[in-house]
């Protein structure tokens, strides 16, 4: 096993929830050391659905494993001086306080760079620092799914508007952050100079959507939501099977694929047909042979339909329950689920960083932390004396 790439950095996070930390995780994963600095009872997030039978709340987990807990109360003096120092040795600072909070907190992009002249500041919000909405809190169903247009588009006609599932949003933007804050640090070893990154759910919402938002922009008309029954590129669509499975094709040009449709089908009086062998040609004349493709598929089961479609070299895929995907060989074949083990013994599966680096060491370090468990241990890194400690304890800056 490798180097972590990021063994030499150093994360300070303020924040909760999802977005924000999921980058940090990330991070944390390559290695970097993140303190997580949290209220004294801990980030709301710790307990957010979390069953009374369950030992763990593995959705924290997932956001928070491999970091150090630390706890401050910002809404004491003596806290927002406690972040600071804390950053003094720090390369990335993590936020998802919108500006009139950092502010209020004392951990804003301007006292934050005069305590670490070489920070990279990463405030990941709903719809940015700057705007009418700067200060409007935003989670991935509003601001990513709904007010970047994706909630507007989904569905079919006749539906009422899809809701998105839980984290939906979060995670992309988490992968945006991290691509900012890596490029960030990169320029900031150029420059020497700090770096400010503003991230939003909004604008990553609005590039997942990119594509009919560019259609847009460029004069053409929306598509409409997608109705399979009346999809035009019938090699783009969903059918079911006799034994309920579904299936997605995704052939989308037919002078290369309907062919070997048609005879996947056993429907050789389709092969060669000029209604199907181009696309202008096939969006006009496909939704009439939906009816038929649907019975056809509904004949076999799904077995029957992975050998016909591969023998015919047809691009598609099941739609796996969750139960597959967790064993699908070309998941595990990745490590895409690996174990964390927990120090009082006991093991759990996660859900690893989607990316590899040749050689490199990006897997999980560790479960997410106890509240408050590295609190003396990374003030006292932080050069705070024990006479120090003692007087925020009494303060209780810590809770």
């Amino acid at each position: 096993m490798g180097e972590g790439p990021l063994d030499d950095l150093k994360v300070v996070e303020v924040a909760n929830w999802l977005a924000a930390p999921g980058a940090a995780a990330m991070m944390a994963d390559m290695g970097a050391d993140v303190v997580k600095v949290e209220p004294p009872n801990g980030d709301f997030y710790r307990g957010y659905m979390q069953g009374p039978g369950d030992d763990l709340n593995y959705n924290f987990e997932l956001e928070n494993r491999g970091k150090r807990s630390v706890t401050v109360d910002l809404r004491i003096p003596a806290g927002a001086e406690v972040v600071k120092r804390l950053c003094a040795g720090a390369d990335v600072f993590i936020t998802n306080l919108v500006p009139e909070r950092y502010e209020r907190y004392g951990v804003g992009y301007d006292a934050i760079r005069a305590a670490s002249p070489g920070i990279v500041y990463a405030a990941i919000t709903g719809y940015g620092t700057i705007g009418p909405n700067a200060n409007k809190p935003g989670f991935d169903a509003s601001a990513f799914w709904a007010a970047s247009g994706i909630m507007d588009v989904m569905g079919s006609d006749l539906s009422v508007p899809v809701h998105s599932r839980g984290g939906q949003g979060d995670h992309p933007t988490a992968m945006t952050a991290l691509a900012a804050i890596l490029a960030a640090l990169h320029m900031r070893d150029r420059t020497g100079d700090p770096q400010f990154v503003d991230v939003t759910l909004q604008r990553s919402g609005v590039w997942t959507l990119a594509s009919d938002l560019q259609r847009h922009l460029g004069g053409f008309p929306g598509r409409p939501r997608q109705d399979r029954t009346q999809q035009g590129m019938i090699t783009w669509n969903s059918y079911r099977t006799s034994d309920e499975r579904w299936l997605m094709l995704v052939m989308n040009d037919p002078p290369r694929y309907w062919d070997r449709f048609a005879r996947a089908m056993e429907r050789d009086d389709w092969v060669g047909d000029p209604r199907y062998t181009t696309t202008p040609e096939l969006i006009e004349h496909g939704p009439a042979l939906i009816p038929e493709i649907d019975a056809i598929f509904a004949a076999h089961d799904l077995e029957y339909w992975t050998a016909r479609l591969d023998d015919f070299g047809c691009l598609w895929a099941l739609a796996q329950s969750l139960e597959e995907v967790v064993a699908d060989p070309q998941l595990t074949g990745f490590d895409a689920f690996p174990t964390v083990s927990l120090p009082e013994g006991g093991s759990y599966q996660t859900v690893g960083t989607p990316f590899d680096i040749l050689e490199a060491d990006v897997r999980p370090r560790g479960p997410a932390p106890i509240v408050g468990a590295h609190t003396h241990e990374a003030l006292s890194e932080a050069g705070f004396t024990a006479e120090e400690i003692a007087d925020l304890a009494q303060e209780r800056v810590f809770g």
